[in-house]
């Protein structure tokens, strides 16, 4: 009989311990549950209001102590942070049950992210982090303030390396552009084409990206004649990174064009930013297939450029050696462009197209 009752006495026990586990469990499930955003006011991009009305509103819900809402707003083709790059923390209410609300700039499309306390916040930039150390959470919200998840960008495969395609209104050099992704094609050579299509007034352009950075090395680019390229035409060689500010980007130019003005020379090297004058060096190139380079170490990049393949032997058009603000290695990548430069003398007539041969990367 004392058997029987200690056997039930501690299965009594073992049932109390499983129900006070499971209430732990849900009580652990339930603080350590998924926070969400949501928008509850979204201004939108063709908005005539003032700018007071520019509102972004929303609501948060499980929250930590010390995270913070950090709000972006995407035009051409870049994420800017809101309000100000000074004031990139917009606080959360605790006391309205976890809502918040700030003024932003106008945009095709807002985002908001649950940050942790630290969080180094990008001024600009093309793409926006995913949830994971440091972000909580992530909305994404279209200026009609539908949900939306922003598609990746379409790819293509040159020199055995794959290229993201830009498309939309971006600047590029201060000009206004719209990239067409219809405006890039490899050929059964594997040559890549890069156009401007369109008409006055309605040019659509071209730029692949590459989607992996490749830091210090050797960039090679074997590029068609290009001494027919109108005068307003743009083809630009670039690494640059996509995160921060116009000042702070680790960019590297080839730039080969005549800036809307057929007295200009056809090509130059920079290192940015351009309007320091010892960062730009120009020059005029041949007619024919023409190699470009650059060989990047810390604290050097020397530029060049051959004739033809650009083999040993071949006596070089042009090299320059840049010893000063000549960026880091960081989140870098390889930017192929062809746009059109709106701001010189001689307007794009006709439209143009390049092809790159060849991309080349020796580390």
């Amino acid at each position: 009989m004392k058997r029987r009752f200690y056997i039930l006495a501690i299965g009594e026990a073992l049932s109390v311990f499983a129900l006070c586990c499971a209430l732990s469990a849900c009580r652990l499930q339930q603080t350590k549950s998924t926070p969400t955003i949501v928008f509850s006011h979204v201004p939108a991009e063709n908005s005539e209001s003032t700018d007071q009305e520019h509102i972004l509103a929303g609501r948060v819900t499980g929250a930590r102590p010390g995270q913070r809402i950090v709000l972006y707003a995407r035009t051409e083709g870049r994420w800017g942070v809101q309000p100000y790059p000074a004031e990139p923390f917009t606080r959360i209410d605790i006391d309205s049950d976890g809502r918040w609300a700030c003024s932003t700039q106008l945009g095709s499309y807002y985002a908001a992210l649950l940050v942790e306390a630290g969080y180094k916040v990008p001024e600009l930039t093309e793409s926006l982090p995913a949830v994971g150390p440091g972000v909580a959470a992530l909305a994404i919200v279209n200026d009609r303030g539908t949900a939306d998840v922003l598609p990746p960008p379409k790819t293509i495969n040159f020199s055995g390396y794959e290229w993201a395609l830009s498309s939309g209104f971006i600047y590029r050099a201060g000009s206004r552009n719209f990239f067409d992704p219809g405006n890039v094609w490899t050929d059964p050579k594997g040559a890549l084409h890069l156009r401007i299509s369109g008409s006055q007034g309605k040019w659509t352009a071209a730029e692949v990206k590459l989607t992996r950075s490749l830091g210090y090395g050797t960039y090679r680019f074997q590029v068609r004649d290009i001494s027919r390229l109108e005068p307003s035409a743009v083809l630009t060689l670039v690494s640059w990174d996509g995160v921060g500010t116009e000042q702070n980007r680790s960019e590297l130019d080839i730039e080969l064009s005549r800036w809307g003005d057929f007295s200009h020379e056809n090509a130059g090297y920079v290192v940015q930013p351009y309007y320091i004058p010892a960062n730009v060096v120009r020059f005029r190139i041949p007619t024919g297939v023409v190699t470009h380079s650059f060989h990047w170490e810390p604290g050097q990049v020397t530029f060049a450029t051959a004739a033809g393949s650009g083999g040993p032997g071949v006596p070089l058009v042009k090299q320059h050696v840049f010893t000063s603000g000549v960026p880091a290695a960081g989140s870098e990548s390889v930017r192929i462009s062809l746009y059109v430069f709106d701001k010189g003398p001689v307007p794009l007539k006709n439209g143009d197209e390049v092809v790159i041969e060849k991309f080349e990367y020796l580390p």
